[in-house]
């Protein structure tokens, strides 16, 4: 393989995290020899790593995820920090998604869309197939009954999807992929929270200034203030990262 199609690994908090250098390399990364890889894909930040310290469901979870990789900034800066010389960049889940969309737009790979409001969901399966001609084979919005889950999964599996993306929040999105995995294991699963909302426009994302600089979490929180007490969590995570114990 090229190095474009690999990538290192590294170990912060106990959690391996793939070193994506940008976008392409996520893309050529996952899009390996032009075959698609199967497994699933967790965005991970430094809220998630504090809920795997204190929740064993979700660090199993997330230990099980076969593609990790730093979704939030600080993350970054704590590998750059723990393993000097390390080439990575963050790759925010939303961009990597529309990213994945637009390729699998371009490689005719099938798409199979589960989560968010009945309303959202069909108004980005309708932008998905104009803007990138995405052959999207089977969708369901996230308003459906635990008993209604197995059928669902045989949809899944009949539809022949190769990316499967579920927008249904954490970890119930991990928790949902995980038992879908064990009906239909040859797909890319990918965990995307709110970011159908934010590709209709129905949820405004920071300016790209903001998220250059690294501060799209200090906008959410000026444009969002009841943020605050998850934001407070994070010094936890900040005293990791400064006194080296990453």
């Amino acid at each position: 393989m090229t190095e474009l199609t690999t990538a290192p690994s590294y170990t912060i908090r106990g959690l391996s995290l793939l070193g994506w250098r940008d976008m392409q390399h996520a893309l050529d990364y996952l899009y390996a020899g032009g075959s698609l890889r199967s497994g699933t894909l967790v965005a991970i930040n430094a809220e998630k790593i504090l809920t795997a310290e204190r929740d064993q469901e979700v660090r199993t979870l997330i230990d099980n995820a076969e593609y990790k990789y730093a979704d939030g900034i600080s993350v970054v800066r704590s590998i750059r920090k723990k393993f000097p010389g390390a080439v990575v960049s963050r790759v925010p889940g939303a961009d990597l998604w529309e990213a994945l969309m637009q390729r699998a737009g371009s490689e005719g790979t099938p798409v199979f869309l589960i989560g968010g409001k009945p309303e959202i969901l069909a108004q980005t399966e309708a932008k998905l197939r104009k803007q990138w001609n995405v052959n999207i084979v089977g969708s369901q919005d996230g308003y459906f009954k635990a008993e209604q889950q197995q059928a669902l999964f045989e949809r899944i599996r009949e539809s022949g999807a190769a990316i499967i993306t579920v927008a249904m929040g954490s970890p119930r999105q991990e928790l949902f992929m995980r038992d879908c995995r064990k009906v239909y294991s040859d797909a890319l699963y990918m965990g995307v929270g709110g970011t159908y909302d934010v590709f209709t426009g129905h949820v405004k994302r920071a300016p790209k200034i903001w998220q250059n600089l690294g501060l799209e979490w200090l906008y959410r929180l000026l444009s969002q203030p009841s943020r605050i007490t998850r934001q407070i969590k994070l010094l936890r995570y900040l005293a990791w990262h400064y006194t080296g114990r990453l």
